[in-house]
């Protein structure tokens, strides 16, 4: 049976994962997540998400594996907006995105390590924000923290009180890992989340 293996230390990419309930391992993969030249935000995240995913190929110690790397990139009207850091630049990020349409592009590769085939999905999921005075802004990042999030904000916690709508075909693409697209995929690999046999 082969390993599956989520090249991300992401606490929100593993409770995720964890919903399959497949056994897995968290391997690092540490990638410069800077943006290329001309760089929109679905190359940018297919980019890093096969990136990550060669990274924990390569440190790995077998061929029976299944590796998962993904990653997520939110734009406004096509500027990128990135993990903001700290407070200062995530209530900036967060008055801009004030009324507006924020789009996130969460790309997921998953390699076999067995045949060597990788497999590329893309979710596109559109975020509606309202728009609220700076006080509240202010006060959501306060008692969130979402400097390492792209945008700034967690929709899986209190950020989901800053939007209007969502727009999306996976509601689970929006928190970091596309478990439609997951599952089907991993289905098609011999690792069926419906299988009891491999619990």
């Amino acid at each position: 049976m082969a390993r599956l293996i989520l090249a991300s230390t992401s606490p929100y990419r593993q409770q995720l994962l964890e919903r399959l309930g497949l056994p897995f391992e968290v391997r690092p993969a540490n990638a410069d997540e800077s943006a290329l030249a001309g760089e929109d935000a679905p190359t940018l995240s297919t980019r890093l998400a096969t990136t990550k995913a060669q990274i924990a190929r390569i440190s790995g110690r077998s061929t029976d594996e299944i590796i998962v790397g993904a990653d997520q990139v939110a734009a406004l009207n096509g500027e990128l907006l990135r993990k903001p850091g700290d407070h200062d630049t995530a209530l900036r990020q967060l008055s801009d995105c004030q009324g507006e349409t924020v789009v996130l592009s969460t790309a997921t590769t998953v390699i076999d390590c067995n045949s060597g085939e990788s497999r590329h999905g893309l979710d596109s999921t559109e975020v509606d924000f309202l728009k609220l005075p700076q006080a509240d802004l202010n006060r959501y990042l306060e008692r969130e923290q979402p400097y390492d999030c792209a945008g700034g904000f967690k929709a899986e916690g209190l950020g989901i009180s800053l939007f209007r709508a969502i727009r999306s075909e996976d509601p689970t693409a929006l928190l970091g890992l596309p478990l439609v697209w997951l599952a089907q995929t991993l289905r098609d690999l011999d690792l069926d989340p419906l299988d009891s046999s491999r619990r």
